[in-house]
């Protein structure tokens, strides 16, 4: 099967090409830089989405296609999101179609759900209330539409929250991670009484290529643990793990404005695709 994946230079995409070098042989990862390290299996090319070209034939007609690129994060309330990237995203995934693409999996976001409280299902209206949440939620609804009149497989990834190696540094585990690596006695946080929905980015990437390989066309999917978790909690799990007795200087940061206190991801679909080959296995 040949694969090829968009993005994949990001903090998802290094990842999902170590996933999936574990099942196919043929990946070809794409960005808009040189100069990657290299991993057995793995041919990077680069990939302007703006090139008017067939993009299918560009990415050397893959069966499936991961796609994860998406400009501008992580400024959520950027309107670069709906006025540049959501045309632009479109204008990319149409033309692969129409250039004979047929199977197809795209990173969304919690953030389409919007300020809703609680577990989150994939039947759920979608109310985003930030820019990022609004144009990945249209660009769902644009290829919903397209496949009545172009036939292609779809399964869109809805991705809740994530941590490991690789992360944006102004995150909260790389934040944590150089704060230990420092020998810092005390670590600032938000109130930390937030409930998220965390699963490691290894955990992740697995999920998004058993997804893309083994379940096309399977709709809107929450990926997630589907287990809330209070990020004073888990922060503090995670020091436990280390031995580092810090101090959390809880409420020194401010809640973020475009996060629900209390929400996580329903995880019953999820299950649901992945059990009957966790019992083959």
């Amino acid at each position: 099967m040949k694969v090829a994946v968009t993005g994949a230079s990001g903090f998802i995409g290094r990842h999902v090409l170590t996933a999936l070098a574990r099942r196919t042989d043929t990946i070809t990862a794409f960005s808009r830089h040189t100069g990657h390290a290299p991993l057995p299996g793995v041919r990077w090319k680069m990939l302007d989405m703006a090139n008017r070209a067939n993009p299918f034939e560009a990415m050397g007609q893959p069966d499936v296609l991961i796609h994860l690129a998406w400009d501008g994060l992580p400024n959520y309330r950027s309107p670069h999101h709906v006025e540049t990237e959501l045309p632009r995203q479109f204008s990319f995934l149409k033309r692969a179609v129409e250039g004979g693409l047929r199977s197809l999996f795209i990173s969304g976001t919690c953030f389409e759900y919007g300020m809703q409280s609680g577990a989150l299902n994939e039947t759920a209206a979608c109310l985003p209330d930030n820019p990022y949440g609004l144009a990945k939620h249209a660009l769902q609804r644009q290829l919903s539409q397209l496949r009545q009149t172009l036939p292609f497989a779809l399964t869109w990834g809805r991705l809740f929250y994530m941590y490991g190696p690789g992360q944006n540094p102004k995150s909260l585990w790389p934040l944590f991670q150089d704060a230990h690596q420092r020998g810092a006695a005390v670590f600032d946080m938000s109130g930390g009484a937030q409930l998220r929905d965390f699963l490691a980015v290894e955990t992740l990437a697995e999920l998004i290529v058993s997804l893309a390989l083994d379940h096309p066309d399977s709709g809107i999917v929450n990926i997630s643990s589907g287990k809330p978790v209070a990020v004073r909690d888990l922060v503090a799990g995670w020091a436990k793990a280390l031995g580092w007795d810090v101090h959390l200087n809880l409420g020194h940061y401010p809640y973020p404005d475009y996060e629900p206190m209390e929400f996580w991801g329903d995880t019953t679909k999820l299950r649901q695709l992945l059990e009957p080959a966790r019992k083959a296995g």
